[in-house]
């Protein structure tokens, strides 16, 4: 937690200073976000990662002087004590940008890469002391203008696999036990969603409109699994979710969630359903 705590003020005192360097020379500024989320439950592409206990996430989220260039660094914790060891660090780099500009099939999207690190396991890893880390490819692609009603579709393609190829969760070995949990952190996933946003006039004092989102995802998992568990090939999950984003003026913006999980599959959670909620506060500069 120390290493990850420097790790962050490194990156708010090189950033701070980059900032000031460009309004000095009077360039594009360094923009970006900084948040806070509570989560009743840490649910992670279908899986529920804490057992139904909360955690807590914080983010650092850097765009790179207007380049479509981003840089986005995450801590995960949960807020009990048994999961001590799988305090989470999450390194981004993506590239957003849009084609066909003013076309009704105009696209949105974002090409990035993600180190999933544990801080607290073996670098390594063995049987007894698995190494959890991953990386991933991911490719968003969003259709903000196809759909005259206003909804959003989204595809997402992800590619997971293993930080280290010889950790636990990399390669299968005849030394592990059960062997069929190890090997089972690569593949594919497919993540299909849908976004609506309406207004609703007067639901919060001084604000004439307030801005509903409602959210949908639907994922065919292709046997990948983050939790070292064999995963079938096939739809897994859904997710239905609801949001608002409340602006607190002096650009930091507080926004609660309620999620729904229902899981098709019990490679993936235990076809346990889920209900969560999260609340997150943004401040932008």
């Amino acid at each position: 937690m120390k290493n990850g705590m420097l790790i962050i003020a490194a990156i708010l005192l090189i950033t701070t200073s980059m900032a000031q360097a460009q309004m000095q020379a009077q360039e594009p500024a360094l923009h970006g976000s900084f948040s806070v989320t509570y989560l009743s439950k840490y649910i992670w592409r279908g899986f529920d990662i804490y057992d139904d206990k909360s955690g807590v996430d914080a983010s650092l989220d850097l765009d790179l002087y207007g380049t479509g260039f981003g840089i986005k660094v995450t801590a995960r914790r949960a807020n009990s004590s048994e999961f001590e060891n799988t305090e989470r660090w999450d390194y981004n780099l993506y590239y957003r940008n849009r084609l066909f500009d003013g076309e009704c099939y105009a696209m949105n999207y974002m090409l990035g890469w993600v180190l999933y690190n544990y801080p607290d396991q073996p670098t390594k890893g063995s049987v007894m002391a698995p190494n959890a880390s991953l990386q991933e490819l991911h490719a968003v692609m969003s259709w903000p203008e196809i759909c005259p009603v206003g909804i959003v579709p989204t595809y997402v393609l992800v590619k997971m696999w293993p930080h280290r190829s010889g950790s636990y969760s990399g390669a299968r070995s005849s030394l592990a036990f059960p062997p069929a949990m190890v090997g089972t952190a690569s593949g594919y996933a497919h993540i299909f969603m849908l976004d609506y946003g309406f207004t609703i006039a007067n639901l919060i004092p001084n604000n004439p409109e307030q801005k509903i989102n409602l959210h949908s995802e639907f994922v065919f998992n292709d046997g990948v699994s983050p939790v070292g568990t064999n995963v079938d090939h096939d739809w897994t999950n859904m997710v239905f979710g609801i949001s608002t984003d409340i602006d607190l003026d002096n650009n930091l913006v507080l926004t609660p969630a309620v999620h729904h999980q229902r899981t098709f599959d019990d490679s993936v959670n235990e076809d346990e359903d889920e209900t969560w909620v999260t609340l997150s506060a943004t401040c932008k500069f």
